[in-house]
């Protein structure tokens, strides 16, 4: 059982009474009795059973108490040493050099604090210069090389000895079986990082899903898991990256003079590094690379929980030295943690604007990755009960980027006696229409529609006025509510019949913010077919295949007039989306929206079935930073106007990049797969060009 107290920074700091020392000790031995567990768990088991920042808390807490009462130190405390024992099944390695760990730090005051020790220690009356780099959610890996050939592969273990991995490790190509050297080093411990990529994790969890098998919680685990594998031929067929960052124990060869330098020859070496690495000055030069990776963050390949500050000059480092289990002359600055714990209060559900239900847990609040979340997705009834999430248990919530937050486990052995499991209610929320699950789907859905159905309205308008469709400025969620709530639209054509007036009278507007909207609104008439398309909210019509309808047939009539065969013939479109497109079309109440919305002066230019010509035809390109003059849109329906489509990723297949300023991973990925690049007059020179 945990105590029913928790030590504060005050109480820590005192020298206690007796009954004080009591519970100081009691406290001290919960606190290594659950980072053990914990750590068995994450390191050795590869199933995390509390999110990092909880971890973080639980150890800076146990530091705290055994720095003010250095007598509950005890040798099996975390703080004195790395991770956690081998398992047994894999043979043992020890270490040449110790593994070791680095402090973490959270804020900015953190990172001027450690700048400010390294100066004071290193009596430097100049800037002090550092290595920055990421850090990985990956594995710790120590590869040896003897006379420039992969002899062996071991984990970190407890920072002394590690497990033996090294016939997974021969299955990774990121890492090469011989250095590329005519005179390699006698002995190199090379560290680093083994992980999986983002794009990898999510084909290998597609295929557990397949296969009826258990899928990974998350890169890390993944990674972990897949080079943990007894039989090496699994991990063989997992696709693994590696980036070095660190050395052990070198013979027959000179070390670098800084870590910087040591990291390029690595990569003359024939061992991957991360390119995402700078030398600074200073703590403002440390925090300048933090927030420059925290904006690229989103859009890396891979996973990362923060960057590495290690002063750069190895003399330096010398002289700084070690405490217990860390170097004075390196840092983790942590991102806020994107998982947090916290508890399910109940389960609800929402209605989006296809009906599709969609279980909801409601939080006690808590702060993910710099946010409060009070609201998390369950995805659908299988997903809740696939993770068995019930009401009133504990939850890890985990939260990347703009994603909607996620419910991704819950804890076990703090499920209450009185917990209760969700059931999907059996008419709509809103409306009081039935819910309804066809067999082949795993979303329930609301049957009343557009016209019962206030949800899906509102849902269906806002897609209706977004950027990529009719794109009507000023439209947003609360005035799309207030519309909806007080009657005065019903369809999406009644939004053209609004006037200033009604308009005006609803909260927060007024005569101009209303002649605004009326203003976009009347923009908004001239479209093109492919946007009128998409704004019509067809199931399963997503943009890029209302592009190949209006491209296929040219006219509105002729889509509405079209057979399911004659639907087939067209790009992107399967038997699922074609009886989607005849199912909206031969429901009258649509119709009729579109004749009234053409009624009310929407228009777009239309052309005859496949007349334009199609250069670019079979040609697939991915855009990437900023262009000069061209938008990314601009230059998206240039493209596709050539019958060429847009990706949003590269691979092997894609034809050509455009790559703007600040482009990031997908120019990376284009150089190493060797895919032709663009700038923009590149690509109008090609663009005019084929259209000769």
């Amino acid at each position: 059982m945990q105590p029913d107290f928790f030590s504060t920074p005050a109480q820590v700091a005192g020298t206690g009474t007796p009954s004080g020392d009591a519970e100081w000790r009691t406290r001290a031995a919960w606190l290594r009795t659950e980072l053990n567990r914990h750590n068995h768990a994450y390191h050795v088991l590869d199933n995390p059973t509390i999110p990092d920042a909880e971890y973080d808390k639980l150890f800076r807490e146990l530091q705290a108490l055994e720095a003010a009462h250095s007598e509950l130190i005890t040798p099996d405390s975390p703080t004195q040493r790395v991770g956690a024992a081998p398992l047994s099944q894999f043979a043992q390695v020890r270490h040449s050099a110790p593994m070791l760990s680095i402090n973490n730090g959270f804020a900015d005051e953190d990172i001027i604090a450690f700048d400010r020790r390294v100066k004071d220690a290193l009596k430097s009356d100049t800037e002090v210069e550092y290595a920055t780099e990421l850090k990985f959610d990956g594995l710790a890996i120590n590869l040896r090389y003897e006379d420039g050939i992969l002899v062996e592969a071991a984990t970190r273990g407890d920072g002394m000895t590690g497990e033996n991995v090294t016939a997974s490790i021969r299955t990774v190509r990121a890492i090469p079986l011989r250095l590329h050297a005519s005179h390699p080093p006698k002995v190199i411990d090379v560290r680093g990082e083994v992980l999986m990529f983002k794009s990898d994790f999510a084909r290998l969890n597609a295929r557990q899903r397949e296969a009826g098998q258990k899928e990974f919680a998350n890169p890390r685990n993944a990674a972990a898991g897949s080079l943990r594998q007894l039989d090496s031929r699994i991990t063989a067929q997992r696709v693994l990256r590696f980036f070095a960052y660190g050395i052990g124990v070198l013979e027959g060869a000179d070390m670098p003079s800084s870590h910087a330098g040591l990291l390029d020859w690595y990569a003359e070496l024939g061992i991957a590094v991360c390119n995402e690495r700078a030398v600074v000055k200073g703590a403002q030069g440390l925090l300048g690379f933090f927030h420059g990776v925290a904006e690229k963050r989103p859009h890396l390949p891979y996973e990362i929980d923060g960057v590495v500050y290690k002063v750069n000059q190895l003399s330096e480092q010398r002289k700084l030295g070690f405490v217990s289990r860390a170097p004075r002359f390196a840092l983790a600055h942590k991102f806020p943690a994107e998982e947090a714990m916290t508890i399910v209060q109940d389960i609800g559900v929402q209605v989006g604007r296809t009906g599709a239900i969609t279980p909801v847990a409601r939080l006690v609040p808590v702060s993910v990755g710099g946010v409060t979340v009070t609201n998390a997705t369950l995805h659908n009834e299988d997903e809740v009960r696939r993770k068995d999430i019930q009401i009133g248990d504990t939850v890890i919530v985990r939260r990347a980027g703009d994603v909607i937050p996620e419910v991704v486990a819950f804890v076990p052995e703090l499920r209450p006696e009185n917990a209760r499991q969700f059931s999907m209610p059996p008419v709509c929320p809103v409306c009081g229409s039935p819910i309804i699950r066809l067999e082949e789907e795993a979303v329930a859905r609301c049957s009343g529609g557009w016209v019962k159905c206030a949800a899906q309205r509102k849902g269906g308008l806002l897609h209706f006025v977004s950027r990529r469709a009719m794109d009507v400025e000023g439209l947003g969620d609360q005035l799309v509510e207030q519309l909806v709530d007080k009657h005065v639209i019903t369809t999406a054509a009644d939004l053209y019949k609004m006037g200033l007036t009604s308009l005006a009278a609803l909260d927060r507007m007024a005569d101009k913010s209303a002649q605004n909207v009326l203003n976009a609104l009347e923009k908004s008439k001239s479209t093109t077919l492919a946007r009128f398309i998409y704004a019509l909210g067809i199931r399963h019509v997503g943009e890029s295949t209302a592009k190949e309808l209006a491209r296929h047939f040219g006219g509105l009539d002729a889509l509405l007039q079209a057979a399911e065969e004659q639907l087939l013939d067209v790009a992107d479109v399967g038997p699922v989306v074609a009886r989607s497109i005849m199912l909206f079309v031969s429901d009258p109440f649509n119709l009729e929206l579109i004749e009234q919305l053409r009624a009310a002066g929407v228009n777009w230019t239309e052309g005859a079935p496949e007349s334009r010509p199609k250069p670019l035809l079979g040609k697939t390109f991915v855009l990437t930073g900023t262009l000069p003059d061209l938008s990314r849109d601009a230059a998206a329906e240039m493209i596709e106007a050539a019958g060429g489509k847009v990706a949003g990723s590269v691979s092997k297949k894609t034809s050509y990049v455009v790559a703007g300023e600040d482009a990031g991973s997908k120019l990376a990925k284009a150089q190493e797969l060797g895919v032709p690049i663009l700038d923009e007059i590149g690509l109008l020179q090609l663009l005019e060009k084929v259209n000769e």
